[in-house]
């Protein structure tokens, strides 16, 4: 066996053994997914066409440095890790980042775009958008509050969609107690969805070109394709300027999985 190869084994048993890196503490990991406050970033990568006439221990090497990163800022921010290829025509892998400073995203980021791995990455996308309370539920009647209390379905999803949305300005201009009615409607055509079809909130404006990032995860793209109709026909998507474009489709997936198949 020549060095070479000993050299990419030893690489690939490593990226197969460490267990996924979180933050020093499982609490604050799950502060960073479920409190407010906490930006959100979607950073959506192709790999170029050099990636892949590199020799395989070249590619190995430059997975695991990746992983090395990952790891190092895994203290401090939460990185999950997505397979777009094969299902967006414009990515390759996406990484959903959580910060509670959004600099901390960026610093990691830009550590990223730095090494060897990251040099023959071309970013399709980057959405920011940030966690906060519920404007409407709490004025929701207290039916449609213990529904929306009803837990979903458990285990980890296998499809992940990400929507960036920009309403109308009609939409800012309504009073709160219209817009009320209008999310309640919205609310009721979700909640037959609500058990299979998991979804995340984040508000972009004066961030990104959107008002709202919308992500979701679901077992079934059926019942995903039928919330989505669902929510066409009620009045407030009729204030929808951009919905989708980029719209983003994935798997989700652990880290080295993923890395794995970009250095064979």
């Amino acid at each position: 066996m020549n060095v070479w190869a000993a050299v990419k084994i030893t690489l690939m048993i490593g990226l197969l053994m460490v267990a996924p890196a979180w933050p020093a503490g499982a609490t604050e990991r799950d502060k960073l997914l479920t409190e407010p406050g906490v930006y959100g970033t979607f950073a959506a990568f192709q790999m170029d066409h050099d990636w892949w006439d590199l020799p395989g221990d070249a590619r190995v090497i430059a997975v695991s440095e990746v992983k090395k990163l990952i790891e190092q800022f895994s203290i401090k921010i939460v990185i999950e890790s997505y397979l777009l290829r094969g299902l967006s025509d414009h990515a390759d892998f996406m990484f959903r980042v959580h910060a509670h400073a959004l600099a901390d995203t960026q610093q990691f980021l830009t550590s990223l775009l730095g090494t060897r791995f990251g040099r023959h990455l071309v970013a399709a996308s980057y959405l920011h958008g940030l966690t906060k309370k519920s404007a409407y539920v709490p004025e929701f009647p207290d039916r449609m509050k213990t529904d929306l209390q009803a837990p979903s379905q458990a285990g980890t999803k296998f499809y992940a969609i990400v929507i960036p949305i920009r309403k109308d300005a009609e939409w800012w201009a309504l009073d709160q107690n219209t817009r009320l009615a209008l999310m309640q409607e919205h609310t009721q055509a979700a909640l037959p969805y609500l058990s299979t079809v998991r979804r995340k909130l984040y508000h972009s404006s004066g961030l990104d070109d959107f008002d709202f990032l919308t992500y979701f995860e679901t077992e079934n793209l059926d019942d995903f394709h039928g919330l989505i109709r669902a929510l066409e026909q009620v009045k407030e998507y009729r204030h929808n300027r951009r919905f989708g474009h980029p719209i983003l489709l994935g798997t989700v997936g652990a880290l080295d999985d993923i890395l794995e198949l970009f250095a064979r």
